[in-house]
């Protein structure tokens, strides 16, 4: 069970979850901020991929502050919810939690917005289709 921490709830989906494993460790045994960064830009182009019904591309996100460090055991679970959608881009906030492994609490890591465009095969900029109703 995991109890609710001094964060709030997290907002948006579940799209990823993961364990940080040793291999995963900066110099300061911490699990690095760039493997915390990639399992957000997955867990974005998930509901990216979802969103738009297709491929998607990164090509910007926010500034990012890293608010507490994630441990080696700890769950990663990442949120997205697509915040704003045009005509071939679109806004995914992204944001990572650590249940933490001794204790099962749940702590805000960091999060950001990302930027996806979605793509066709050819790799240029496609419409994205309005929701299905």
């Amino acid at each position: 069970m995991t109890l609710p921490g001094p964060d709030g709830e997290p907002r948006g989906e579940l799209t990823v979850r993961t364990i940080a494993m040793p291999a995963d460790t900066n110099a300061n045994g911490d699990i690095f901020g760039g493997w915390v960064l990639s399992q957000m830009d997955q867990a974005g182009g998930i509901a990216g991929v979802e969103r738009a019904r297709g491929r998607v591309v990164t090509v910007a996100l926010d500034a990012m502050t890293f608010i507490r460090p994630v441990k080696v055991g700890d769950v990663l679970c990442v949120y997205t919810e697509v915040e704003s959608v045009g005509r071939t881009s679109m806004k995914i906030h992204v944001e990572a939690w650590a249940r933490r492994f001794t204790t099962h609490d749940r702590q805000k890591v960091t999060d950001a917005t990302f930027t996806f465009v979605a793509i066709d095969d050819a790799g240029r900029p496609r419409p994205i289709p309005p929701l299905a109703g």
